[in-house]
Formats: structure tokens, sequence, C-alpha cells
């Protein structure tokens, strides 16, 4: 379950949460969650001094502080609808994801978790995912 007494900080700047406050209702919801997911499981990383939130692609996306600790993640709308967290496609990131936890998640090829509604967000299955990127570099 995910912490919602720990806030994430503010947005990096108005054009993330711009990109944010684009999504249709139900998506942004979810969209968030996994926003403040990312802060805790960021939180709790030795070595990480910090995430880098901005725009790749037009999606709020989260960079590794130090530079190169971790692959990019990003959270946007698949055209089939929804929400989602994607990665960078020649990592095995989604693969080892979707390896340990048949079955458990949509999955777009080796880019994405695809999710329809905020409940589907497990934040130990999905931390675990979320840790393994920030860190996938180590």
């Amino acid at each position: 379950m995910l912490d919602q007494d720990k806030r994430p900080p503010d947005f990096a700047t108005a054009a993330v949460q711009a990109a944010y406050d684009a999504m249709p209702e139900e998506a942004q919801r979810g969209a968030l969650a996994l926003r403040r997911l990312i802060y805790q499981v960021a939180g709790d990383i030795r070595g990480l001094t910090g995430l880098e939130e901005c725009l790749k692609w037009g999606q709020p996306s989260y960079l590794t502080r130090p530079k190169g600790m971790g692959t990019t993640i990003r959270i946007g709308q698949p055209k089939v609808g929804g929400f989602a967290i994607y990665v960078h496609c020649q990592t095995k990131v989604i693969s080892s994801f979707a390896e340990a936890f048949p079955g458990m998640d949509q999955i777009e090829g080796n880019r994405a978790v695809l999710f329809q509604d905020e409940r589907q967000i497990d934040a130990g299955r999905h931390g675990q995912l979320i840790h393994h990127a920030l860190t996938y570099h180590l």
C-alpha cells in the first residue's frame, strides 16, 4: 500500500505539473500515485542523492542523481488508455519484472507496465520495479 502521508516534493517545473494536469482525472490520480511511489522508493536507496524531475517526450520523467546510477523512469498515458510506467526498452527492467511476477500486470513489451486504475498499483511489487530502474547501472 502506498504511504499516503509521505508527500513528494512540489513539481520541479510548471511544465511537469501541466503534463499531469492534462491527463484525464482517473489517469492523473494513478500517475500521481506512481510519482509518490517513485519518491518513496528513491528515499530508501543508499547512494541516491536525488531525482531530477523533467519532461522527456512530453512525459514526466525521473532521472537519478548521481547521473547514470539508474535508467530513466517516465509516467504517461498509453494509447489504450489508463496510465503507465515506462523505462528504456533496451534495459532488462521490465522483462525481469515480468519474470518475477508472471501474469500479475499488463506488460507492454520491454518498456512499460500499464494500469487502468490506481488500485492496481502494488507498493511492494511496483516498488521493486522502480528500485530496479533507479539502481540499474549499479
